[in-house]
């Protein structure tokens, strides 16, 4: 499966060092792309690593069922344990399809 012409994965974080204070992850469409039937039996997990690219946590979402033509998951705010990255990953049908990452430096 590929992305729909006209979407992308999109993952903001905000926050001050190793502090997140807002963590969100999803699917935008627009033009062409909207028009799509969707992301049918998706999730939208977190994961959490190291400065040695050890991933320590994985906070896994829900499986929807469901077609969403925009996709989308909020994390709770939390001080990680130590500096590294922190990514969000798309999976379609149990496949990670997509991940964009961010790098949580001093």
């Amino acid at each position: 499966m590929t992305v729909p012409t006209g979407c992308m994965f999109t993952h903001i974080i905000r926050g001050d060092g190793k502090k997140i204070t807002y963590q969100n992850a999803g699917v935008d469409c627009g033009f062409v792309g909207a028009l799509n039937s969707g992301f049918c039996n998706w999730r939208i997990d977190f994961s959490h690593a190291d400065t040695d690219n050890k991933t320590y946590r994985t906070p896994r979402g829900k499986t929807h069922a469901e077609c969403e033509i925009h996709p989308m998951r909020d994390n709770a705010p939390q001080t990680l344990p130590r500096y590294g990255k922190a990514c969000a990953h798309l999976s379609i049908n149990g496949v990670r399809r997509v991940s964009q990452c961010h790098h949580i430096t001093k």
